[in-house]
């Protein structure tokens, strides 16, 4: 898989990522002849036809490439030999090439590029063709998975529509990945262009052959997919070619209300109306076609009001997206839900057609939505409903593997205008932890949305919590009792930081917080956090407890284990405790007198250097802490 990700993205490389040039015969760049015909067929004959050169795809092996007087086909004098390196090879991590020439050559009398190969084994050769010029790569063509075996055998690529090579500059390329982690050699040898009589029944088809129809507004574009060629092959096997769409002649039944150009490329004019788009290769018409219904003028969704900082975006143009891994994974076998998501004006909307259930994912890496408070989206039905429909919304969460679900009644008058849904995470039952959410997930419950447009995709936070306006309650232990961390109340021993900021896994901000003269610390953004005193230690060896003072401003969800870490530099041990915080428990002092004895793993306690505090489940966004101290009891 990894080496067909690699060719794929190689076929469109540009000329300044390509590596190495190589000249045929002890030629030197100078000595190249320009072409004699300049409908010369040869690429390969014996060795390289005048002007042929050869690059190197980036990332490949430079001299993968070389010209074999050994291993030929029917006696010739030369062949091109090709080694695949195995993986994790240091040069390079698969094979590849162009050959071309710097004059187009006139290949319209030809109706195929033909050649043989052998293999040092039965092997799979990821892409191979031609059209590849180092610039448009306007005319490619290619076969996906040419099988070569250990015997000559001729091959044959057909050309669709030879009349538009009549300046052609790519003759031939190729790239190979490793079959299971080995690399192999195959050789090819006679690449010519020929007019074959035996190549018959071509057949073309745009978005994979079938009819469609689509709601679309003035100004969006987009692109004809589902390009398709097949020809029936002297053996009687119909071989399908991967072409570009410039083969294609795309013509729209009305302009006016839509145009498409010669890459397929279609733009809403007009309307409202429809226009139909269609294509053929040469003579031959195309299998496809699409019917753009244009509604006229598109209303854009609102423009969402929360400020960015309150905001973490999935899919917005008015917010800074997180990484998404994709917007439709199309989970087979199921799911029937396509995506045809488009941009008016600079403006993209995702699109889901056939819809039944659609996943988006943000896992690479998950988003911590721990101080979020709401889910916004918006979302616009372009089809009439006969019947209320149920939207239903899942969020998922990787780290505690839990999700959970709720679905909104959508009337038949709300049809065909945006709507805005803001979902209040609190209200999503079983979703017990939110820092690690990784999918969302979109349902037709009832089977009565045929199609959506979706825009606005973002957590945010609905306001800040109520101001905390009380200090944390006066302990009351002793000071000669007491080695205090953090507290305005005993003298403090030397703390190196309240916040050390861990990257790159720590979320957690702070600062400091004061109530009349009462300083205390107000952590938010909260997964963990680590306090250390380590220049020097602590010897708590003396005493029995832990004391911390917190607040928690927020209201939870459900309830949260709040995990406390002690860690000993001089023996290099630590230990943890976790309370359990219950709903009823928030926007009140806390007070935590936890046991020493009671911290498992933490034998020594006579160099102590850090305090950790840890959200275990993803339900604390934030809290303030005071009065952090060890006394004894």
């Amino acid at each position: 898989m990894k080496a067909n990700i690699i060719i794929r993205f190689m076929q469109h490389l540009a000329a300044g990522l390509l590596l190495v040039f190589f000249m045929g015969c002890e030629r030197e760049i100078t000595d190249l002849e320009v072409a004699s015909s300049p409908a010369n067929p040869e690429v390969f004959i014996d060795g390289f036809s005048p002007g042929l050169n050869y690059a190197a795809f980036g990332g490949s092996v430079p001299t993968a490439f070389d010209v074999d007087n050994d291993v030929t086909w029917n006696n010739s004098t030369a062949s091109m030999r090709f080694e695949v390196p195995d993986a994790n090879d240091p040069r390079g991590s698969f094979a590849g090439g162009v050959f071309f020439t710097e004059a187009g050559r006139d290949l319209s009398g030809f109706n195929a590029l033909t050649f043989w190969a052998k293999a040092t084994q039965s092997v799979t050769i990821g892409e191979i063709g031609f059209g590849n010029d180092l610039g448009e790569n306007k005319h490619v063509v290619s076969i996906n998975g040419l099988n070569i075996t250990t015997g000559w055998k001729k091959y044959i690529i057909p050309i669709p529509d030879p009349s538009r090579l009549t300046n052609e500059r790519g003759l031939f390329w190729y790239a190979a990945g490793n079959i299971d982690g080995k690399g192999f050699t195959f050789w090819i040898d006679e690449v010519r262009y020929e007019k074959l009589g035996t190549i018959a029944h071509p057949k073309f088809a745009i978005l994979n052959g079938e009819d469609q129809e689509e709601t679309s507004f003035i100004g969006v574009s987009k692109v004809v997919g589902g390009l398709t060629s097949t020809f029936n092959m002297p053996t009687g096997i119909n071989q399908a070619i991967n072409i570009a769409p410039a083969y294609f002649e795309f013509e729209s039944s009305d302009p006016s209300i839509a145009t498409v150009d010669e890459r397929g490329h279609i733009t809403v004019t007009g309307g409202p109306g429809n226009a139909e788009i269609t294509a053929h290769v040469g003579d031959v018409p195309a299998d496809g076609s699409l019917i753009i219904q244009s509604q006229g003028v598109f209303v854009h969704a609102p423009v969402p009001t929360q400020a960015p900082e309150d905001v973490i975006s999935i899919f917005s143009d008015h917010y800074d997206d997180v990484p998404v891994n994709y917007y439709n994974g199309f989970w087979e076998p199921f799911q029937t839900t396509v995506s045809a998501d488009f941009e008016v004006n600079g403006d993209r909307v995702l699109h889901y057609l056939d819809f039944n259930f659609v996943g988006i994912e943000f896992s690479s890496p998950t988003v911590n939505a721990s101080n979020m408070t709401h889910l916004h989206i918006n979302i616009y039905l372009p089809n009439p409903l006969n019947t209320n429909a149920q939207f239903q919304v899942e969020l998922v969460d990787f780290g505690a593997d839990v999700a959970g679900s709720v679905a909104t009644t959508i009337t038949v008058d709300e049809a065909q205008q945006w709507i805005t849904l803001d979902l209040p995470l609190d209200n999503f039952p079983g979703l017990t932890s939110r820092s690690n959410l990784a999918q969302i997930i979109f349902v037709d419950v009832n089977g009565n949305i045929p199609s959506f447009y979706a825009d606005n995709i973002f957590f945010y936070n609905e306001g800040d919590a109520p101001p905390l306006t009380e200090p944390a309650p006066t302990p009351t232990h002793a000071p000669e009792n007491v080695i205090s961390i953090f507290s305005d109340h005993y003298d403090n021993v030397p703390v190196d930081y309240y916040n050390g900021y861990w990257e790159p896994w720590q979320t957690t901000d702070s600062e400091f917080y004061e109530i009349n003269g009462d300083n205390m610390l107000y952590y938010f953004q909260f997964n963990f956090v680590g306090i250390e005193f380590a220049n020097p230690t602590v010897d708590a060896s003396s005493m029995t407890h832990l004391h911390v003072h917190i607040y928690l401003p927020n209201p939870l969800y459900a309830n949260a284990q709040f995990l406390v870490k002690l860690v000993d530099f001089g023996a290099g041990v630590e230990g943890t405790l976790t309370t359990t915080i219950t709903v009823d428990q928030t926007q009140q002092w806390l007070s935590l007198n936890l046991p020493l004895a009671n911290f498992p793993g933490l034998t020594s306690r006579s160099n102590l250097a850090q305090i950790i505090f840890e959200d275990i489940n993803g339900n604390i966004p934030s809290f303030y802490a005071d009065n952090i101290y060890f006394y004894s009891n």
